[in-house]
């Protein structure tokens, strides 16, 4: 991945890439999750809670993955291995080796898939009754007999095992290769030896075995991830209008009868209720969208949009915006940390910062609440009803109250009570000649330039 961060916590469509088969063997059943690393990786920050994880001392194969976790082997009754890097396995494949285990009775079953190109994947050998004989790497293929290299039948690296036998197995495994690794496949001819039956469960899904490696595979599995998550939403009452351009994470929830416009990225944990309409060229991030709300050319980032509620276009929400039910954050407006009370207005070309603004009020373009004194953040109020006029600047710490009004370029410092109308002096005067002032000016410049 040439990465300093561990190829596992790549995220894949917003979710870390070990989290998938985490996530998609607990939707399966799992009693137990163990997540096996290396004692130099921390990979905590990418798994889901609840998650137990195993050290493996030493990079020693697969085998000594699974020898790592003994103790949880032993104690299961049937142990499923997946892969950290195949975030595209789910709960329904996963289900489905399992019935093809339990029904074959087998002390192992591998998930198998044909490839057109099965390039240096282990080989499925099979027996006459259809079961495993054995797994033949062809990493070297200089030493595979050519009828072995033909098949096209191959290890996906995923296996159902009855826990008990494996155990023996475990103990058993050797590393006399060239890599001197504990290879997990050794174990399935021990089995046979046991007399128990080695099962193949033939996938139909060639994403079973796409792994990651570097980043060309990870733009590969996102793709598909992404692909998967749009039908999703889609076959669920979703409309996206074209998929080609819209981008939505893996944990993001989306109400029937929402339409995704073009341009559009939904991330994180961000919800949208039913009926919404959200885009052309928007972004979401961890941010809830209500009921019938808009969102319209616009960035929102963990911000709360009320039931039809309208946003932009070209707005900006910022951490801790909230508008409730049919307010309004307009066209070129910036809103943090502020609460935007049911039917407030903030319409067009506004900053509001650290404040609260009542329900019925409007604020009028150009009006910025200034909340920063250098140092220290500082709250406005403006209360119910309230009409803020162009271009007012709102000096925080203020109230404006109730029904209040301020007038147009006023700069307010101090509380307005209800009803009353705020303004402030700055008289206008006329300089006469004053253009003609500055352009003799200009070129006494230029003259004494030259």
């Amino acid at each position: 991945m040439r990465s300093s961060l561990p190829k596992v916590l790549h995220p894949v469509c917003g979710r870390p890439m070990v989290a998938w088969p985490v996530l998609a063997a607990r939707d399966a059943g799992a009693g137990r999750v163990a997540v096996i690393i290396s004692p130099d990786r921390d990979l905590t920050p990418g798994l889901p809670d609840g998650t137990e994880t195993v050290v493996q001392p030493e990079p020693d194969g697969t085998g000594g993955a699974v020898r790592a976790a003994h103790d949880i082997v032993r104690d299961s009754d049937t142990v499923v291995v997946l892969s950290g890097d195949h975030p595209l396995i789910n709960a329904e494949i996963i289900s489905a080796l399992l019935d093809t285990h339990s029904a074959a009775d087998a002390g192992a079953t591998v998930m198998t898939v044909e490839l057109d190109d099965p390039g240096a994947y282990g080989r499925i050998v099979r027996d006459d009754a259809g079961d495993i004989e054995g797994i033949v790497e062809t990493k070297d293929p200089s030493g595979v007999p050519a009828d072995v290299l033909a098949i096209h039948e191959i290890n996906t690296g995923t296996y159902a095992f009855a826990a008990e036998p494996l155990v023996e197995c475990l103990d058993q495994l050797e590393n006399d290769n060239s890599a001197g690794e504990y290879y997990l496949g050794d174990v399935l001819p021990m089995l046979r030896e046991q007399g128990l039956r080695v099962a193949a469960h033939k996938s139909t899904d060639p994403n079973v075995n796409l792994g990651v490696n570097n980043r060309a595979d990870l733009a590969r599995v996102t793709a598909e991830a992404r692909h998967h998550i749009l039908e999703r939403h889609m076959l669920a009452g979703v409309t996206v209008i074209d998929p080609g351009s819209t981008w939505i994470d893996a944990d993001v929830e989306i109400g029937a009868d929402t339409t995704i416009e073009p341009g559009t990225t939904l991330r994180g944990a961000t919800t949208v209720a039913p009926d919404a309409i959200i885009g052309p060229h928007t972004t979401v991030i961890d941010s809830r969208v209500g009921v019938a709300a808009r969102v319209l050319h616009s960035y929102l980032v963990e911000a709360d949009v009320g039931d039809e509620a309208t946003v932009g276009p070209f707005a900006y929400l910022r951490p801790n915006a909230a508008l409730e039910q049919g307010a309004k954050a307009g066209t070129f407006v910036e809103i943090k940390n502020s609460r935007i009370r049911a039917g407030a207005k903030v319409p067009h070309l506004a900053y509001v910062g650290d404040a609260e603004i009542g329900a019925g009020a409007n604020v009028g373009a150009g009006t910025i609440t200034a909340n920063y004194d250098g140092r220290n953040k500082h709250p406005t109020k403006i209360g119910e009803g309230a009409r803020i006029s162009v271009n007012t600047s709102l000096v925080a710490p203020v109230t404006v109250g109730d029904g209040a009004y301020t007038g147009a370029g006023a700069v307010i410092r101090e509380d307005v009570p209800d009803g009353a109308l705020g303004v402030s002096s700055n008289d206008q005067r006329n300089i006469e000649g004053y253009a003609e002032q500055r352009s003799s000016e200009a070129e006494e410049e230029d003259g004494g330039m030259d």
